[in-house]
């Protein structure tokens, strides 16, 4: 099993768990915080599971059918996870809008304290492990997965602040100010998600240092005399470039070979996390200014 399955089976089991500690506590409690904490982790249950498959298939070798492979697969999981995470939030912000216009009371509030303490130590522990295995893949949906559960901190702590000060004052419209805080944050923290999928989606080009240490690496080489046409995109973990590099059209085809795969393992190194896929093309002359008053160097 790879790492980033391995990474959305332990954030399953580990919403699994806080779904069935924190739904029994948020129902006979009453509280709305708690009750939202709950629902977003059974949310999380089903958007790891979901991951899971995401990866499973982002990770199939390329066929005839998908000639460069699965990865997007990554990015559409991101958009559905921030969809999905919207609408959890919608929902929550509606039950802390239900419970102010009924004056609903919470109950239980020393469980609902020990609970949340209980959730908050493990949900630490995950996303620091999650972030682990987000570097060492540079798996999109393990990044999501991790910011998603980087969210769920913050909502515990909120939910925490909420019941003690609930438990202290009696003032039962601190549990649905926090509810409704949690709700609009919840929503907020979905747009990156859904911007980020949407935008590899869309071919966006890697970071632009990436790019610019790769041009660097380009014009290091002697035998080059100029490059044009370069392109770079991402797709799960793996990273595309495409680029026409510009040889002396009397440079045998043995040699510039020589010249662009030392070219390709030096930016295999910008990154040793990043599975690159590099497709070179090499020009005798530069094609990209040519124009009909005939080409340089031509050899007939």
């Amino acid at each position: 099993m790879t790492p980033q399955k391995k990474a959305t089976v332990v954030s399953s089991s580990v919403a699994a768990l806080l779904t069935l500690i924190k739904l029994v506590v948020g129902i006979a409690s009453g509280s709305v915080a708690v009750l939202a904490s709950a629902i977003d982790s059974v949310l999380d249950m089903f958007v790891s599971v979901f991951n899971y498959f995401a990866i499973n298939n982002s990770e199939k070798p390329a066929d005839k059918t998908f000639n460069y492979g699965r990865g997007k697969i990554e990015a559409l999981a991101s958009v559905i996870e921030g969809t999905i995470i919207t609408v959890s939030g919608l929902f929550l912000l509606y039950q802390a809008i239900k419970k102010a216009i009924n004056g609903e009371v919470s109950h239980y509030l020393g469980i609902s304290l020990t609970v949340m303490i209980i959730s908050l130590i493990i949900t630490i522990a995950l996303v620091l492990y999650l972030n682990k295995i987000a570097k060492q893949t540079n798996s999109m949906v393990i990044k999501a997965d991790a910011l998603h559960y980087k969210t769920d901190v913050y909502t515990n702590i909120a939910v925490l602040v909420s019941l003690v000060l609930v438990n202290f004052t009696g003032i039962e419209l601190i549990d649905v100010i926090v509810g409704g805080g949690i709700s609009i944050f919840i929503i907020y923290s979905a747009y990156e998600l859904i911007q980020e999928g949407i935008l590899v989606l869309l071919d966006r080009a890697v970071d632009e240092e990436i790019v610019e240490s790769i041009v660097e690496i380009i014009k290091a080489e002697e035998k080059v005399n100029a490059h044009h046409l370069l392109k770079t995109r991402d797709a799960g973990s793996q990273t595309f470039v495409e680029v026409h590099l510009v040889f002396d059209c009397i440079i045998t085809l043995m040699d510039a070979h020589r010249v662009t795969d030392r070219i390709e393992e030096k930016i295999k190194t910008l990154d040793s996390n990043r599975n690159w896929v590099i497709n070179i093309h090499m020009d005798p002359y530069d094609d990209f200014e040519i124009n009909d008053e005939g080409k340089p160097c031509s050899i007939n």
